[in-house]
């Protein structure tokens, strides 16, 4: 992995530092940006520093839920997401290259989902990021709506049928 270049907790990084950092691909966060605020006016974006990895993160959030983290490299910079298996049948319909639908499926399995990044490194990459964007926030929208169930066993057949009847 390439190093991220913000790690001072002192200082929160503006889009100043962030174009300076990632050069010529300013202009791919420049189109990311452009794309939210277009089609979805709700999204807030915040700056965190994390402990645990020592560094700033950039994140887009959707009604307090997280769509997706960046993290800043020197002369560019990575997408990040966490995908439930929620994700496995609009990622396999949608029209990410096959690339990075092997990469989800190959990805490690943890208890709050699968992580899949994108370096960005051409218009392509901003492209994708876009796709796995919109499966995102189609996967918490759905989840926004699921019923609250008490049970584990019943909460599972109420996401179920959620799903089924929102597909």
């Amino acid at each position: 992995m390439e190093p991220i270049i913000f790690t001072d907790p002192a200082v929160t990084p503006n889009e100043d530092l962030v174009f300076a950092g990632i050069g010529d691909h300013s202009n791919h966060w420049k189109k990311i940006e452009e794309y939210l605020s277009g089609h979805h006016t709700d999204i807030t974006q915040v700056w965190r520093y994390y402990n645990d990895g020592k560094c700033w993160l950039f994140r887009y959030l959707k009604k307090g839920k997280t769509v997706c983290w960046i993290s800043v490299l020197e002369k560019t910079f990575r997408v990040g997401f966490w995908l439930s298996d929620k994700a496995i049948p609009l990622i396999e319909q949608s029209d990410l290259p096959e690339s990075v639908k092997e990469d989800f499926r190959n990805a490690r399995i943890t208890k709050i989902g699968r992580g899949l990044s994108v370096l960005i490194s051409g218009p392509g990459d901003v492209e994708n990021v876009i796709i796995l964007m919109e499966l995102k926030i189609k996967i918490n929208q759905i989840h926004l709506t699921f019923p609250t169930c008490r049970y584990p066993v019943i909460q599972l057949s109420c996401n179920t049928f959620q799903l089924i009847r929102h597909l």
